[in-house]
């Protein structure tokens, strides 16, 4: 219609969340993910590519669940920095 105004919207801006994530190369194949901040996360993908992708949906949705249902979501607690990673043996 002329004359009528639109309201500007603004974009819609999502925040980057950052987490570490453990790849585990499993004896049979494929790729075991864990999310040690969203301990509700353990998935898995035949490729390291497909197991990232996975991950990647995994988090979102835990993510936005988190949203809907109105709690925080808490800051990766881990250092930017790869951890530390050494066979142990142990016997008895």
């Amino acid at each position: 219609m002329p004359g009528t105004r639109h309201k500007s919207r603004k974009p819609l801006v999502h925040p980057e969340h950052g987490f570490t994530v453990i790849y585990e190369l499993l004896l049979e194949g494929g790729y075991q993910v864990i999310v040690p901040e969203l301990p509700g996360i353990v998935t898995y993908g035949p490729t390291i590519v497909e197991a990232r992708e996975v991950a990647e949906d995994a988090i979102r949705c835990h993510l936005r669940a988190l949203l809907k249902d109105g709690e925080e979501i808490s800051k990766d607690p881990f250092s930017p920095q790869p951890p530390i990673t050494k066979k142990l043996r142990v016997s008895i």
